[in-house]
């Protein structure tokens, strides 16, 4: 909808002295290519923008600390086509009853999937696990909707038409640098490691994953590669749930990842297990006290809150009588960051500022807090909705789909998010219709857990 690990193989140099000046020519020789390459390829950042990294709020949907003592049959062997007996208890995530969850997720999962079916319920469960998330049905069926619309249980989905996308932006970008096309082609003409050229390797690119392990080899593999392209890797967004690889690395800092490959999250998010599992943590590792997990659907692709955001935007616009548009983002945002430019929201909070009794300093820590629950506490928000609670004579809503068309060089139709929640939604609903054919399997504590 909207990727891979950075390769681990360095170039071994020569430490006699006799090849130093063989050394010196090389670096001398490649050193353009790479600053080429460094301009070029830095076009494919446009495969995905970048969210804002939040760091993530502790969920509501939590299991005790200390959880009872329950006796459970021993697990039967591997999760079997047709779902057996058992039910969930509070005991859960022990050992003992990790393979009834997986029996339940594998129950779950969509009729169309029949490659790895055994290993994709294993790991949404090992996610669950690992974040302490509680394993309803509502739940499983949430994190099974969106996989299910983003990759179709792909581990690393394939992209249409990615060599054609990379060649367009990389002659874009020629173009915006007047780089000499007989440059660029002598860069991209350059051998990689393993043997093939970079524009062999373009032209065979087929997944976000692809993309990025060029990327990567192109930082280890060329004297000054490393020192010009280190930490800028194009590909932002990938694995299984195209989860956004600043959350990830955020989120790991918090709660580290033991399935991190030298410690780097990137590799991990292109796998099935950890693109599951951060793609898991995006969706439900925060709290909310939305209606309809529409909402939630439409915070993964518009990020943390922005269902909340929106709704408050539309409040604010009808008490300063100027139209918002509710896109959930409540700052102007550069880079990812907030920008000292005051956005729209800013502005119409600051006009009616007596109204709601507060300066401009109040005004702007508390939309600081956007991406956190907190804002939900601030007397920005309260006060605005007072206000206009008062002006319409009932409450207005307090969460609404955020109004965004989705830009990529990766979408060719119009959509936008409140399609993408629609969407996810349907296959939610599919999803909680299957739950209830196996009753038998239903976790025992299923049945009110908080959206």
């Amino acid at each position: 909808m909207h990727a891979a690990a950075s390769a681990t193989h360095r170039m071994t140099r020569p430490d006699s002295h006799s090849h130093s000046s063989m050394n010196t020519q090389r670096i001398s020789r490649v050193i353009p290519v790479v600053s080429v390459l460094a301009a070029v390829l830095g076009g494919c950042a446009a495969l995905s923008e970048p969210p804002a990294v939040q760091a993530p709020a502790p969920v509501e949907m939590r299991l005790p600390d200390t959880l009872p003592s329950t006796p459970m049959p021993p697990a039967q062997g591997p999760v079997p086509a047709v779902p057996g007996e058992g039910r969930f208890v509070p005991g859960f995530p022990p050992r003992v009853q990790e393979q009834d969850a997986r029996r339940f997720v594998y129950a779950l999962l969509p009729p169309g999937v029949t490659r790895e079916r055994e290993e994709w319920a294993a790991d949404i469960v090992s996610a669950f696990m690992g974040l302490r998330l509680v394993p309803s049905a509502e739940n499983f069926c949430a994190s099974i909707a969106v996989i299910e619309q983003e990759s179709s249980f792909q581990a690393d989905p394939v992209v249409p038409g990615l060599s054609k996308i990379v060649w367009r932006e990389i002659e874009t970008r020629r173009k915006r640098y007047l780089i000499p096309k007989m440059a660029l082609d002598a860069a991209l003409s350059q051998p990689s490691r393993n043997g093939k050229t970079y524009r062999q390797r373009i032209n065979a690119l087929k997944t976000e994953r692809q993309m990025s392990i060029l990327y990567g080899d192109i930082i280890d593999e060329l004297p000054g590669g490393k020192l010009l392209l280190s930490g800028y890797n194009p590909v932002r967004t990938g694995g299984p749930m195209q989860v956004s690889v600043a959350f990830a690395e955020a989120h790991a800092r918090e709660k580290p990842y033991a399935g991190a490959t030298n410690g780097k999250v990137r590799g991990a998010v292109f796998t099935r297990r950890g693109g599951v599992y951060f793609g898991i943590a995006h969706l439900l590792d925060y709290p909310v006290s939305y209606s309809s997990r529409l909402y939630r659907f439409a915070d993964f692709n518009a990020g943390h809150y922005a269902s909340r955001n929106a709704a408050f935007q539309l409040a604010l616009g009808k008490l300063a009588g100027q139209k918002l548009v509710p896109d959930g983002d409540l700052l102007r945002y550069e880079d990812g960051r907030p920008s000292a430019v005051a956005s729209a929201t800013q502005k119409a909070a600051s006009r009616i500022s007596r109204r709601l009794r507060l300066n401009e300093v109040e005004i702007e820590a508390a939309l600081r807090q956007e991406k956190e629950e907190s804002f939900g506490r601030t007397k920005l928000y309260q006060r605005v909705y007072a206000l206009a609670d008062e002006m319409a004579g009932r409450a207005v809503p307090r969460e609404a789909l955020p109004q965004i068309r989705l830009k990529s060089p990766k979408i060719t139709s119009k959509i936008t998010t409140g399609w993408f929640a629609d969407r996810v939604n349907t296959r939610y609903r599919s999803c909680m219709n299957r739950a209830a054919a196996v009753p038998d399997l239903q976790p025992a504590w299923s049945n009110g857990t908080r959206l």
